[in-house]
């Protein structure tokens, strides 16, 4: 089988490639633009594979896209491209519309008209917005999206639904909760958290830290991906939750405590507009229909995280460039609170 995987240099994308290459016997097509979080370092095991191949892309270049999949004979698509920081789309919320929908309408019209037999969109909880505790979101929740960010890809898990609707597309959709391990860009709370930790760095935490998230390993999420393309049903949603859920502050406390730095470095900082107070996922239906379960435990998940950035400190610094720390300055630097 070929599959062609979109943002397959991203961090959840490089992984679902390095596992498709190591654990399958598949021919991947990686299309990727190279975005700031996109990085090819992140495939240096397999970019020598004589079954993987990249190619650089923008997902909103129809033209690209359609010799690409001309030329490839792609069986199946994994969808993973996108802006997916919510800080960011509410900085510039145009990217994250161009990409996530517009990206989006390309690849699934492409695929349409090049009979691909599964497509797999990949999105988020975030659709669902936030919910009251003991709630777990099931496939059947209302959308209810608060950021830019979580808003087009709601917007694009109901074209992506309407176009196994109308057209008999075989899509399916599936949708993660919060994302960590290696490879991660530091951005996102976790490897934010560790890299700054290792360098005595204030940590910024929004609010008073106890926006709840669902903590799901990488390679947890893959293996949940993996199992919606091999079993899952045409037409059909599917949550990946890690089972796992904590606020934000009691994370930061962890990350402390394993790089061994003390509490001090925590810095509490005027929260983010919009911000979701509580996500929770049901994953049980993807459970049930494909035997995937979560396998990585949080703390033991962390710590192995940890050790990574820790062992590819280069890697960090390359992509901490001066983008990164302008972004890093105009997001954080005017909500220090006194």
């Amino acid at each position: 089988m070929t599959i062609l995987v979109t943002g397959g240099a991203g961090f959840i994308g490089s992984a679902f490639v390095r596992m498709s290459i190591g654990q399958t016997d598949w021919r991947v097509v990686n299309f990727d633009k190279l975005t700031y979080a996109g990085n090819l370092e992140n495939l240096t095991s397999v970019a020598g594979n004589p079954r993987y191949r990249f190619v650089h892309g923008d997902i909103c270049d129809q033209a690209l896209v359609d010799s690409t999949l001309a030329e490839e004979k792609p069986d199946a698509i994994v969808h993973f491209a996108a802006e997916s920081h919510v800080d960011r789309s509410i900085l510039s919320p145009e990217p994250v519309i161009r990409t996530n929908f517009r990206g989006s309408f390309t690849m699934l019209e492409a695929a349409r008209r090049r009979g691909v037999q599964r497509f797999v969109h990949v999105s988020t909880d975030e659709v669902y917005g936030s919910l009251a505790a003991p709630l777990e979101a099931t496939e059947e929740f209302p959308l209810n999206a608060s950021s830019p960010y979580s808003a087009s890809k709601a917007g694009s898990d109901l074209l992506a639904r309407s176009y196994f609707v109308t057209y008999k597309l075989p899509v399916l959709i599936t949708r993660a909760s919060n994302n960590y391990g290696p490879y991660q860009f530091p951005e996102k709370l976790i490897p934010l958290m560790i890299a700054n930790a290792f360098e005595d760095h204030r940590l910024p935490v929004y609010g008073d830290g106890q926006q709840v998230r669902d903590w799901l390993h990488v390679d947890d999420h893959c293996r949940g991906v993996m199992a919606v393309l091999e079993k899952g049903r045409e037409g059909e949603i599917y949550n990946i939750g890690g089972n796992r859920s904590l606020p934000n502050l009691d994370v930061v406390h962890k990350v402390l405590q394993l790089t061994g730095k003390p509490e001090s470095l925590i810095e509490y900082v005027k929260d983010r507009p919009g911000h979701d107070r509580r996500y929770a996922l049901s994953s049980e239906k993807l459970m049930r229909e494909t035997g995937w379960r979560p396998f990585t435990n949080f703390e033991t998940g962390l710590a192995e995280t940890i050790d990574w950035y820790r062992a590819n400190s280069a890697w960090v610094a390359g992509v901490r460039s001066g983008a990164y720390l302008t972004y890093y300055e105009r997001n954080y630097g005017n909500r220090a609170r006194g």
